[in-house]
């Protein structure tokens, strides 16, 4: 039996503290997960036009971010954190863009596993623009990254193999400035709804060119779940979590152990919607595409650790993160 003094260490350890973290992590990334799959099936069965589609969604949610944010209180921002916000709401717009598209051509698992190709572009600044030293590492954990998504793109994730078209889209990514954490929930609320406005032409030209034009499908059937899950997990909730993640699990976006939630999730997912899934193809791709993202960041990953206490934790294994967890 155990002492009550190994019990009272168990739980002041570490791991025992950040479990509840690690639990939250998990169930809202499942979620959002949940919430792409139920986009997916609802675009392809009702080939409504995308752009209008993620305009629906964004419009609630950034009156929502306003709502709890309230951006516009407490002290107030400067423009030289406003108008940078405002300019990635453009860019955020134009990712959700890609992104939507790149999901109804290609699946809901190649356009998820496509978001840490962010990682890709951020170990790459650090090899032509970061330190010289051990530039090899971070080369080879460059290649395994786009070996990775090159078996991807070939349909190794899907028991058919068969060879499809994709959009491969990089996820965006801003470089990081020293934010506090409600200042930085603030500016991303403004970044929201400066990607709502900036849809708003496109999602009326699709709607009009559309409507006069009978071969193409302007009608947007309602779906309660397809709508509110992805407004509430897969753009409210998750921005949440992530933070949370980056805060208490120093767990930024394209790191290992994220991939590994993602991947237990999308495993689960394609089994539920019965999709066209390889498991031996799939885990091959993620072996890869996580070693490619350790190796190359494993000297950042290194000296973090060692710096911790002293460091703001937001400062993540990459100097780039994602503006969005979509």
């Amino acid at each position: 039996m155990m002492s009550p003094k190994q019990i009272s260490d168990d739980r002041g350890s570490p791991h025992f503290r950040h479990m509840p973290f690690q639990i939250l992590h998990l169930i809202g990334n499942f979620f959002r997960i949940w919430s792409v799959y139920s986009m997916y099936r609802y675009l392809h069965q009702t080939g409504a036009p995308v752009v209008l589609f993620l305009f629906c969604c964004l419009v609630p949610s950034s009156i929502i971010f306003l709502i709890i944010q309230k951006p516009w209180k407490g002290r107030a921002l400067s423009n030289q954190q406003i108008v940078p916000s405002l300019i990635n709401g453009v860019i955020t717009a134009l990712y959700f863009i890609l992104w939507g598209k790149g999901l109804k051509s290609c699946g809901p698992l190649r356009a998820i596993l496509s978001e840490y190709s962010g990682a890709v572009l951020g170990v790459l600044s650090g090899v032509l623009y970061g330190r010289r030293g051990h530039v090899w590492k971070k080369v080879g954990g460059l290649v395994a990254m786009l070996v990775a998504l090159f078996f991807l793109s070939q349909g190794w994730a899907t028991s058919s193999l068969s060879p499809f078209y994709i959009l491969l889209h990089k996820r965006v990514i801003a470089r990081r400035v020293s934010l506090k954490n409600q200042q930085k929930k603030r500016l991303h609320a403004i970044t929201i709804t400066s990607a709502t406005c900036f849809l708003f032409p496109l999602a009326m030209w699709d709607l009009v060119m559309g409507s006069s034009s009978p071969e193409k499908t302007t009608e947007l059937p309602f779906s309660a779940w397809a709508f509110l899950s992805f407004i509430v997990f897969g753009i409210i909730l998750i921005f949440y979590v992530d933070n949370i993640a980056e805060e208490r699990l120093h767990m930024v976006f394209s790191s290992p152990r994220h991939l590994m939630v993602a991947g237990a999730c999308i495993i689960v997912m394609e089994i539920a919607y019965e999709m066209d899934f390889s498991l031996p193809g799939f885990m091959v791709c993620c072996v890869v595409l996580g070693f490619g993202i350790f190796e190359a960041t494993s000297l950042e990953r290194s000296k973090k650790d060692s710096s911790i206490k002293s460091e703001d934790p937001l400062d993540g294994i990459l100097e780039n993160s994602p503006i969005l967890p979509i």
